[in-house]
This record gives structure tokens, sequence and C-alpha cells, in this order.
């Protein structure tokens, strides 16, 4: 039984694979060009990925019967032609949820808190010259009773509408299947949320329904003041419109999912002129050690479950 990692490098380097071996010869690139992909994956019976792309041009005519995806999404491998050529595709859930809502939070609290500002204020050593004891320059906010408006209400969701309780905030959501009646929150139309959230968290998947889901129009909806989240999926916020809108108006955005990734040196976002306003990361959401680990061992169970059969 062979075994190929196609980009071990976007699981860390902190993460031990060795739990593979038990399964046979394993076989791990730090990261697949296009033109290898065929090549690598040809005499495999297990193929682990995360981002690398499985199309019929590059499982055709190969060994494979299972593809472990390390991640939940699905799209970078095309499932039809796979199904119809006996090979299984596994991915993996509900691994990541308390390391993306606190990479949330973390930027929730960026932005409320200005900490940067005030340790930018002592380190530069401004507060040694100033009149007062404190400096309140740049005003920072309570939690409490702020609105905070979650799109998209699955596992990752819901488990930041709960945290979100804890500080005492109001929840609401907007379900982009139109199919989620949660009870426990409530749920609005978007422009209702975008018009009264305090806090704007995105976590749903990219579909047809939520492609550009925020653009110019609504988002010009979006009060004073607030801060937007994406640790969704890249292309649910248009970034060309989303730049434009920065520089509009106070809105407060952190990013961690992009339409193309690596991000581009053309893309709009780097480019705002209120670069106070805006914290992009490079997609760390899903990232935590432990986040990580539980990955490796739901992937490895993936693996053992197909096995055994």
């Amino acid at each position: 039984m062979k075994i190929v990692i196609l980009d071990r490098a976007t699981l860390g380097a902190d993460i031990n694979i060795d739990i593979f071996k038990e399964f046979g010869e394993l076989v791990s690139y730090d990261k697949t060009n296009a033109n290898e992909t065929k090549q690598r994956v040809k005499d495999a019976d297990i193929v682990i990925t995360n981002k690398v792309v499985l199309r019929k041009e590059q499982i055709d005519d190969s060994a494979i019967k299972l593809i472990c995806i390390t991640a939940t999404g699905t799209d970078n491998v095309d499932l039809e032609y796979a199904k119809s050529n006996n090979i299984e595709v596994k991915n993996v859930a509900d691994y990541s949820t308390s390391s993306v809502v606190q990479v949330a939070f973390a930027m929730i609290f960026y932005f409320v808190q200005k900490l940067n500002y005030y340790k930018t204020f002592i380190e530069a050593g401004k507060w040694e010259k100033a009149p007062a004891f404190t400096n309140l320059h740049e005003i920072f906010f309570e939690l409490d009773n702020k609105r905070v408006g979650v799109i998209g209400l699955g596992d990752i969701g819901a488990n930041l509408a709960k945290k979100a309780e804890a500080f005492d905030c109001e929840v609401v959501y907007y379900s982009t299947s139109g199919k989620n009646n949660n009870s426990t929150y409530k749920r609005v139309e978007l422009d209702e949320l975008l018009e009264t959230s305090d806090i704007i968290s995105i976590h749903s998947p990219l579909n047809d329904n939520t492609r550009n889901l925020l653009k110019y129009e609504n988002m010009k909806k979006i009060k004073e003041g607030a801060i937007l989240l994406n640790l969704g999926r890249g292309g649910i916020i248009n970034e060309d419109d989303l730049a434009k809108i920065i520089d509009e108006k106070e809105i407060y955005c952190g990013i961690d999912v992009f339409a193309k990734e690596p991000v581009e040196s053309t893309n709009a976002l780097l480019k705002v002129k209120n670069k106070d306003r805006l914290l992009l990361t490079p997609h760390i959401g899903w990232g935590s050690s432990e986040a990580r680990n539980r990955l490796m061992k739901k992937v490895a169970q993936n693996i053992k479950d197909f096995l055994d059969k």
C-alpha cells in the first residue's frame, strides 16, 4: 500500500505524519505543482491532499483507491469523476471549530480594544512625555449588549454565537441556504443583519448562494464603526468592493480567506488607504496546533475505516 502526501508543508512543520506509516509505504512532498501531480499520484493507492487539485487529468489512468482531503472543503477534487472510477473521497469535518472561532475573537479584540495603538504609544516613548497618567486617544468599547450577526450558522458559526453570548452579546444570524431555522437565535434577512450588527462574522461555504454575497451595494448598509470578519471562504466578499468601502466609510475588517491564495500583489485589499481598518491574515483560522493534530488523527481514521471494509 503506497500513500502519497502532495502538500505536506500546508500541515505545518510541527505536525508528525508518522501516523500514516502503519498503513504502508509513505511518500511525502512538501509542495506539488500542477504539472507534477499526475506523475506523483500515478502509482499511489492513497493520496492525501490539502489544496492540490485532483481532476480527471490528474487522476485518470492511476492506481488511486482513496483520496483523503486534509480539510472540510472538497472543491479541489473532481468528485463525480472519482465516483465513476470507484475512487473513494473522504474529507474531515469538525476539527477546526475552536481554532477558527478563537481567531475570529482575536480579530474582534484587535479592533475593539485598540491594543496595537497603545502598545506603540508606550514603545515610542510617548507616554513618558504625556501630560496625564493615561491615554484615551483611541476610543475602545465593551462587547456587552453589542449585536453579533453570524452569516452561516453551521458548527463554527454556532460556536462563535455561543461564545459571543458569554460576552453578553445579542446574536442574530442569516441562513445562506435558507434552510437553517435555529430556534436559539433570531434569524434575519441579510440586509437587516448588515444594517444592525456591530460585529458581522462569516462562516459559510462558498457556493452559488454565497459567491459575492457581500458586494458594494449591500456593504454600503453596514453600520459605521462595525467590524466585518470573513473566516468562511474567499469569494464570499467581493474584495474589490470591500477595498472601496473601507476607504469610504469607517468599518473595520478582519479577512483570513481570499479568492486567490496566496494573496496576489494586485489584490485591491493590499492597496487600501485606511490600513488601520484592515487586518489580513494568511488563512490561519483552521490551524491551531490542536486542530491540526485532530485533523491528522481523523485522516488516519478515514484510511483505517477504508482499509477495514
